[in-house]
């Protein structure tokens, strides 16, 4: 008995276009921008016509208020996980190391707050597979060898053995496999990419996806029940909707309806991110109050508090301002003119107040002698 798969001869091109008249291929590139990717569905040459984004329509549509309770609930989550975080002390940052444990968390949750928010969204096309469990991609020799040594565009359909030899391993945030198309999308979901400007970092990235993409057909035949694909694109998605370069496989999250085929995503993306900045930032502030001591509130029939102010600090003297020692002097002198015989003894009190001067040597630093 033989089994049918996908599996072809190492480096064989994948037909992608087989089965399909020229005239159903050429719309299926121009119906929608593509991420970078290998197969079928790479991006299109610089003389293919783009529809405009208003024009864009899906035969699919999600909007907030049928996944509302979904996703308040992922927020909610989202948020406990973050207070719950026990802060290690930290001598620098003392008391207001809770506040930066907060923020760490953040960036930690809030990524993990898209992923489950794109899987929940996604349920709205029935053709779509999202895949979040398992996803350890082994990065082959040869599909490394293959990314770095040539042109990506040479690359087009080459697909390779998952369990050739390997040099480490890569995770994708998601796996969507559209299964109408034929089509597996690897993501990579940022909350921003502002911190990969200067660093060589998003390359090295984009190195990975595009030879874990090389192999992930035969990874998803193997360990997804037979699951075929005959095209493979990745995409690193920027959650803050910066400008995007499809050429170079970066979409803003505002594009995420073309990627699933959905309208209305990008939409819900965009309030959950503001409910739950607005979560995060009601958290960050009742924890400021509390490292400012602040979040004490006067109780009924005591004085008026007002605002703490920052300690003085008199090396030489009093704990009170240039001013109000002034002042205070000039007062005492008024009192001791009206009072004959008193300048002695005003001059001794205030040899009592005023600190002996103290010697201090000023000179570059020298070893000591012991």
């Amino acid at each position: 008995m033989s089994t049918n798969t996908v599996s072809v001869p190492h480096g064989e091109v994948l037909r992608s276009g087989a089965n399909r008249t020229p005239d159903a291929v050429a719309a299926a590139c121009l119906s929608r921008p593509r991420p970078f990717g290998l197969g079928r569905n790479a991006p299109p040459t610089a003389t293919s016509v783009h529809q405009p984004a208003v024009l864009r329509r899906h035969p699919h549509l999600v909007r907030w208020s049928d996944v509302e309770t979904d996703l308040d609930l992922l927020i909610d989550r989202a948020i406990a996980a973050i207070a719950e975080g026990e802060p290690i002390e930290d001598a620098i940052l003392g008391h207001y190391v809770h506040i930066a444990s907060l923020v760490r968390a953040v960036s930690f949750r809030e990524g993990k707050l898209l992923e489950q928010a794109v899987e929940r969204l996604a349920k709205a096309n029935p053709n779509v597979l999202v895949l979040t469990q398992s996803l350890k991609l082994p990065l082959v020799k040869a599909a490394m060898e293959a990314v770095s040594g040539n042109d990506w565009n040479s690359l087009e359909g080459v697909k390779l053995d998952c369990e050739a030899p390997a040099k480490g391993s890569y995770t994708p945030d998601l796996i969507v496999v559209n299964r109408a198309r034929h089509t597996a999308y690897i993501l990579d979901l940022k909350r921003s990419l502002a911190s990969y400007g200067d660093t060589s970092r998003l390359e090295e990235l984009k190195v990975k996806m595009m030879a874990a993409a090389m192999v992930l057909p035969d990874w998803l035949y193997k360990t997804q029940k037979r699951l075929m694909v005959d095209a493979v694109e990745v995409a690193i998605v920027d959650g803050a909707s910066r400008p995007s370069d499809h050429a170079s496989g970066v979409w803003a999250l505002s594009e995420i309806d073309d990627l699933l085929e959905i309208d209305g995503v990008a939409a819900c993306m965009a309030e959950l991110r503001r409910r739950f900045g607005q979560r995060v930032q009601q958290l960050l502030e009742a924890e400021a109050l509390k490292a400012l001591d602040l979040h004490r509130v006067p109780m009924a029939g005591t004085a008026d508090m007002t605002a703490p102010t920052r300690p003085r600090i008199n090396l030489n003297g009093p704990s009170r301002s240039f001013e109000e020692d002034r002042a205070a002097r000039a007062l005492d002198d008024d009192a001791d003119r009206d009072e004959p015989g008193s300048d002695e003894a005003s001059d001794a009190a205030r040899d009592d107040d005023e600190p002996a001067p103290v010697f201090v040597r000023v000179g570059f630093a020298r070893r000591r002698s012991h």
